[in-house]
């Protein structure tokens, strides 16, 4: 899909695909002749098909084909279906074993995603530096020069898919979860060799928080990267805590007041509706009390730190609370800030499997609640690792889907990677020489919201890049090419520009 024309006197660049996300998106940017910036766009650019094509299903397939939606976070997309089947077969209340081996599994694939994604695809822009060599700039080359790092890294990620697997059968797209329960209990030997290296994850999670705390509070440059107050939107507990698995919404102003808090998710309708533009298949939710115009807000863990009011595991509490006073205790609206929030949260999953590891119940075998009457209606919502996720779907008289909608954590962080990019090309574009650290500057803002653009879209990703430069005739001036290897080679330049 092709965004709109550009308006007479203005100049084109696009970025396309923008790399080290999940799933294939691109940037444009149009320029006025006194090179400011008059429209920033980050589009994505594949149609997303599956609230049509799993229409006609019956219901209880539904959260093993929802989770191939991605590859990242299956976990997350198999959980919040099987809240909504739970619904649908008349459960509210599930058993405690089926209920902690649920948290258990949603603990594993927030701590394996949060791993990949600051270790594999974020640490190069930090350890190197956004300008830095795109050669080296890459997860070969954190192996490399920080062997230490990337290793922890990769064995956090492991350990994630390890629990993902005891629970599930495999480490992507298995089963587990069944309507109103779990279809495996976890064995005492599954448990034990889990707890083995439990220890070590914590450690490390530990050593990945400290990493990020200190690239943020050392760097003050990076505190007015793309930044922007927000509105922000999350799931939070009774008492306020931080909750991934089920909970309240809550809602509040830049200033951290309150919008809403404990909605019931099940009325979602009434407080969130979703805009479309012709320039992108990408949903625009927004708050309805608030408009479009003021209504857009942030999701994912820079959302759920700065809206929580307290974390239930010692030390990411402890850690929290840190982070709340780097602010003087105010919301904390770094886009970059996502990162050090969400190794917050990786330290808390770390510390909550342990927790439930050593939880009796986690090994006991009573796995399915009582079922009740056939609804016609059912929805899940929950705390993916990019966000608030969900899961709504209607059924016939046959138990046939026949009215699904998904609202992906990226779609709702949709209009704030919007705004980040036009922060971040107003401070760092030239408006004459294209270079590859401007465009890194680019992808590092929309990369701090681990954008999954695969959920959003059903995308598959491509590594290529090319970012072209246009005069306001319409005129090509620049052309820089990115190869799958990560080199640039500068294609097309015109003289006289």
């Amino acid at each position: 899909m092709e965004p709109d024309q550009p308006k007479a006197a203005t100049r084109r660049i696009a970025i396309d695909p923008v790399t080290r996300v999940e799933g294939h998106g691109k940037i444009t940017l149009l320029l006025d002749e006194n090179n400011h910036i008059q429209e920033a766009r980050f589009h994505i650019v594949e149609f997303r098909g599956f609230e049509k094509f799993i229409q006609g299903r019956p219901y209880w397939e539904v959260p093993f084909l929802v989770q191939r939606l991605c590859g990242i976070c299956p976990v997350s997309h198999q959980l919040a279906a099987a809240k909504a089947v739970d619904q649908l077969v008349g459960v509210q209340q599930l058993t405690p074993t089926a209920t902690k081996l649920r948290r258990l599994l949603h603990f594993g694939q927030i701590l394996q995603s949060h791993a990949l994604h600051f270790f594999h695809l974020s640490s190069p822009d930090f350890l190197f530096g956004f300008g830095s060599d795109p050669l080296q700039r890459n997860i070969a080359g954190v192996l490399q020069k920080y062997p230490e790092i990337a290793l922890k890294g990769v064995k956090l990620r492991k350990y994630g898919q390890q629990v993902i697997a005891a629970i599930t059968g495999k480490r992507i797209h298995g089963t587990g979860t069944v309507p109103g329960g779990m279809n495996k209990s976890l064995t005492i030997q599954e448990r034990d060799a889990l707890l083995a290296d439990i220890v070590n994850i914590i450690q490390w999670s530990q050593e990945a928080l400290d990493l990020n705390e200190e690239i943020h509070t050392k760097h003050p440059e990076h505190y007015d990267f793309g930044t922007l107050p927000s509105n922000y939107l999350s799931l939070t507990g009774s008492s306020g805590e931080l909750e991934f698995y089920h909970g309240g919404l809550r809602a509040c102003f830049a200033d951290g007041s309150f919008i809403f808090d404990q909605f019931d998710y099940c009325d979602y309708r009434h407080i969130l509706q979703e805009e479309v533009r012709s320039w992108s298949y990408l949903k625009f939710p927004y708050l309805s009390t608030l408009g479009s115009e003021r209504g857009w807000y942030r999701v994912g863990p820079l959302a759920r730190i700065n809206n929580c009011d307290t974390v239930s595991t010692p030390l990411a509490e402890a850690a929290r609370q840190r982070f709340k006073a780097f602010n003087q205790g105010k919301f904390v609206h770094h886009t970059l800030a996502y990162h050090w929030a969400r190794m917050i949260e990786l330290l808390h999953c770390a510390e909550s499997i342990h927790d439930l590891l050593h939880d009796a119940a986690i090994t006991g075998t009573k796995l399915m609640a009582e079922k009740g009457e056939l609804q016609s209606e059912g929805i899940g919502v929950i705390e993916a690792p990019r966000g608030t996720l969900f899961h709504h779907y209607q059924i016939d008289d046959n138990g046939l889907i026949h009215r699904a909608n998904l609202i992906v954590s990226t779609t709702s962080n949709n209009q704030a990677m919007n705004e980040s990019v036009r922060s971040v090309a107003n401070h760092y574009l030239d408006g004459r020489t294209i270079t590859e650290g401007l465009l890194n500057h680019l992808e590092v803002a929309v990369r701090a919201y681990d954008p999954c653009l695969s959920c959003a879209t059903h995308a598959m990703g491509k590594m290529p890049l090319q970012i072209t430069l246009l005069d306001k005739a319409g005129n090509l001036i620049d052309q820089l090419t990115k190869d799958t290897a990560g080199g640039i080679q500068r294609t097309m330049e015109i003289k006289g520009y």
